[in-house]
């Protein structure tokens, strides 16, 4: 972590924007229909005459969910592996998990069901969802046997998605896999690549990995780039029960389309958004977002280098607006926001000014960034330093908790508590060859589950612990 000595916080509320039409400032707290913006510094009050490091933290909040006849409808594509070690239990769980999500549908949403093995096919093309047995009975016929060709089973779904897309829609691919892919484009940049393209044109990408065979490293990372949820499902039995929890959010979705911006102040320089890739060009940040769920928070981090100031002065540290889909009221709405730093000598204002709560998020996407570090390691064979980036990661996690936990809401303390547990228990089984299969695969699901910044999250199913399993 860099300088964080030198970071402290305040925060403005948002103005709204509905339709494009001027309404009153929003508090963080969603109101009936519309998506809040809260905007954090680390630091609002620096000391003069240094140039230091600064955070800054754009937090949105999903509205709540009126009647369930009223959520958007759904346009999805699910993408199940049919190759041969999917065989047995698995391919019949497989079928279950669809044949509950279909069955959750209402006639006015479209479903899709794609099959690949040595190549992809198309089961069930995009349909609406009125007659919902005769599709049953279709995922029914699904058995297993053949390759891997993963690439081709999620651009086979997103062409299926295409067919219906609509921004008043909840559009997304469903993929379901249990192995490496071994047929077209392999890689996890490759796989990444094809994900942040689906986003743009707003369709949305989840992944679940099933048992221990899996590529976690691609599975996640197409999750992330298509701003959708990564599941570890280490047990087959499992994944009727991940697969609600999948279609749970799908019927949760509040908004969508986002356009994030935010526009750096003159003297400071944009230097990263954590975990997250952003597009940055000169002072402007332009950080993409699928959709939002119903009382969801989803948060991102902004590192900023800010030049050295005079006592007194005072700095626009950014101008934040974020356009998106209202799916409830059908509007296209806006939400604005201006935060700024001012310069003084007197380090214990500076500490006074402290957002504790903005530190503690901040903390934990760079905590999350050493977990990532620390996997490497442990893939390089250098498993003392992986054991000891983990170890301090929870300690410094425990020392935020204990200087700052009276100031920190109920959510930000249980992250702390669940993070510093987390990287202790990790650190306990790197080092065991025998846990360590099982143990990747939960480090990594963690990671995106972190990474993906969000609040109300899918919770790993009970056989698969975070600490990699027995």
């Amino acid at each position: 972590m860099k300088s964080w000595n030198s970071i402290r916080p305040a925060r403005l509320l948002a103005v709204c924007v509905a339709g494009f039409a001027v309404c009153a400032a929003s508090p963080p707290s969603a109101s009936a229909q519309q998506v809040s913006l809260d905007v954090g510094v680390c630091n609002p009050v620096m000391l003069a005459g240094e140039k230091q490091t600064n955070y800054l933290r754009i937090a949105l909040t999903g509205s709540d969910l009126p009647q369930s006849e009223s959520r958007p409808p759904i346009n999805a594509a699910i993408v199940i592996d049919q190759s041969g070690s999917m065989s047995g239990q698995k391919i019949v769980q497989a079928r279950e998990a669809a044949i509950t999500a279909v069955r959750r549908l209402r006639d006015d949403d479209i479903v899709a069901v794609i099959l690949y093995a040595d190549s992809a096919h198309v089961l069930v093309p995009a349909t609406r969802a009125t007659d919902r047995e005769a599709i049953v009975e279709k995922i029914r016929s699904v058995n297993a046997g053949g390759s891997t060709a993963l690439f081709a089973g999620v651009s086979k779904g997103a062409a299926e998605v295409r067919k219906f897309l609509d921004s008043d829609s909840v559009n997304r691919v469903i993929l379901l896999s249990d192995g490496q892919a071994n047929v077209g484009p392999q890689s996890p940049r490759e796989l990444e690549r094809l994900g942040a393209s689906l986003v743009k044109e707003g369709i949305s990408v989840s992944t679940l990995g099933l048992g221990l065979g899996y590529n976690e490293d691609l599975m996640s990372r197409l999750a992330a780039a298509g701003s959708g949820n990564h599941m570890f499902v280490e047990q087959a039995d499992d994944l009727v029960a991940v697969f609600q929890r999948e279609f749970n959010d799908l019927m949760s979705v509040v908004a969508n389309d986002f356009e994030i911006h935010a526009r750096i102040g003159e003297g400071i320089r944009p230097v990263r958004v954590l975990n997250t890739k952003a597009d940055i060009s000169g002072q402007d940040i332009y950080i993409p977002l699928a959709q939002l769920y119903a009382r969801q928070e989803r948060y991102f981090v902004i590192e900023v280098e800010v030049d050295a100031g005079h006592v007194g002065d005072s700095r626009t540290m950014a101008n934040v607006s974020v356009k998106y889909r209202n799916l409830i009221s059908e509007t296209r709405d806006k939400l604005t926001s201006r935060v700024e730093i001012r310069f003084t000598d007197d380090q214990e204002s500076v500490a006074k000014h402290r957002d504790a709560e903005t530190y503690a998020y901040c903390a934990l996407q760079i905590a999350n960034e050493k977990n990532v570090r620390a996997t490497a390691l442990r893939d390089a064979g250098r498993i003392e330093e992986a054991e000891q980036l983990l170890m301090k990661n929870s300690d410094e996690l425990r020392q935020i908790e204990m200087d700052y936990g009276v100031q920190l809401g109920k959510v930000i303390k249980d992250e702390l508590k669940r993070n510093i547990n987390l990287n202790s228990a990790q650190s306990s089984i790197i080092a065991d060859p025998k846990k360590w299969s099982a143990g990747r695969k939960a480090m990594r699901y963690e990671q995106s589950n972190n990474a993906s910044q969000q609040n109300q999250r899918v919770a790993p199913p009970s056989k698969s612990p975070p600490s990699g399993g027995n």
